[in-house]
């Protein structure tokens, strides 16, 4: 990774595909990212029933707020994903894949993914939540 922060993947452990077991950062400045859902700038949510627009919409609105506290995709470290349908968003994957290629890059910070009965805005299927080392 950049940045002064290092992957762990240690072997013995399963290849891990769309994220890294450990982040080692070399210190610096944390940005703590709120969870983000797919909202517009009215509050209502867009991409309804669309796992992959609402993730791209979502990813989109947590790196504006770790652009304003002045950091770079390369600074996250950490990720959990809150996911309300676990089999849909797991056929999209490889559309999610392409959304978080095009707009971090091929670097992935150690990542979470969790199933949630629902989340704050009852049309909201995905919601991320980041750390960042600046």
């Amino acid at each position: 990774m950049t940045d002064g922060h290092d992957v762990v993947n240690p072997e013995g452990l399963p290849h891990p595909s769309g994220f890294n077991h450990a982040v080692v950062s070399a210190g610096g400045r944390t940005v703590w990212l709120a969870g983000q859902t797919a909202l517009d700038h009215h509050g209502v949510v867009v991409g309804v029933g669309d796992v992959v627009a609402q993730f791209d919409q979502a990813l989109r609105h947590l790196l504006t707020v770790l652009g304003a506290a002045g950091g770079h995709p390369e600074h996250l470290v950490s990720m959990t994903v809150y996911i309300v349908d676990l089999d849909d968003y797991r056929s999209h994957s490889r559309e999610i894949g392409q959304v978080w290629r095009r707009l971090v890059g091929s670097d992935y910070p150690a990542m979470a993914a969790v199933g949630v009965a629902r989340l704050w805005e009852a049309e909201a299927l995905v919601e991320v939540q980041g750390v960042a080392v600046l």
